[in-house]
């Protein structure tokens, strides 16, 4: 096992939070929604938020509007006591190195690192890339996952060594594979936090802290109850929040791809324009009745678009 972490320092329940986009046409963040949408989050009790993750439309933020939400984040959320995950990731190692340099220098708790997508890098590759990042700073670093996004993926060898690293102290786990997690907790001493909502119970039961949530963008209090009722050992409760939240996690992520239902759910209750950026559209409207039906047992309702 690799030299031990601080465990204590990323887990319950992080929001991967949507980037709102202005009206009409989408070309502005909008800053003041962002700041409510990040308020809407404390007030639910999660333990901190993830801007300009895959949620967050980071590949088609510009190097300015990506700084401008991590630093609005920074502004909003450290007042809040919330934890912030920067995303700094890039399949360009030099420039995820100075989004990682950014979000250090501008307050971040944290840098979330992507696995670089459409190079393909070799294991030697990744483990370069994300060596190059961790030895850049101190900002300590989770780790992403993801093949089904990046279609790379990083070996349970390649993570053993990067856990040897001081920085590198979580892992963002989105491979869709238990036993691949329950490996990863065997042999380092990451902290392991779930990419994916429906899969948050099954993975606390091998060990993983926590969640990084799109389902907490609409539901801050329940999944931030379900992280505090695994933290409590009370695994009755724990999987009676489960099981009511599932059917919402599951339509998030299959109605049409992230973040685009989110978005959408969002629009309908009044919290985001909804509007995306291309290449993502706006979902038709036989799945947006579906959305609709998703939400109607949690019995949300509609806020009033910030001041």
């Amino acid at each position: 096992m690799s030299s031990a972490h601080d465990q204590t320092l990323f887990h319950g329940a992080f929001t991967a939070l949507v980037t709102p986009f202005a009206r009409p046409d989408a070309a502005t963040v909008d800053l003041g929604r962002l700041a409510q949408h990040i308020r809407f989050q404390a007030e639910g009790g999660v333990r901190g938020v993830v801007p300009c993750g895959t949620t967050g439309e980071s590949p088609t933020l510009s190097d300015a509007e990506h700084r401008a939400v991590v630093e609005k984040t920074i502004e909003i959320a450290t007042p809040l006591d919330l934890k912030v995950i920067a995303g700094a990731g890039s399949n360009n190692t030099a420039h995820a190195v100075e989004l990682h340099r950014f979000a250090h220098d501008t307050g971040a708790d944290g840098s979330l690192q992507v696995t670089p997508y459409y190079n393909k890098p070799s294991q030697a590759g990744l483990y370069r890339h994300f060596m190059a990042i961790a030895d850049s700073c101190p900002l300590p670093i989770v780790l992403y996952n993801i093949p089904g996004r990046t279609s790379v993926a990083l070996t349970l060898e390649t993570i053993e060594q990067l856990a040897s690293h001081p920085n590198i102290i979580a892992i963002k786990e989105a491979t869709g594979d238990v036993g691949f997690a329950a490996m990863v907790h065997e042999r380092t001493d990451l902290t392991i936090l779930s990419g994916d909502d429906p899969l948050t119970l099954p993975l606390s039961s091998i060990g993983a802290a926590g969640v990084i949530s799109v389902l907490s963008n609409l539901l801050p209090k329940r999944v931030a109850a379900l992280c505090d009722a695994i933290a409590a050992d009370d695994w009755n409760l724990a999987r009676e929040i489960h099981e009511d939240v599932l059917p919402l996690a599951r339509a998030l992520l299959t109605l049409d791809t992230n973040p685009v239902v989110v978005k959408t759910a969002m629009k309908l209750l009044g919290r985001d324009s909804g509007l995306l950026r291309l290449p993502l559209t706006e979902p038709p409207s036989i799945v947006v009745e579906s959305i609709s039906r998703a939400l109607a047992p949690y019995e949300l309702h509609h806020q009033p678009a910030p001041s």
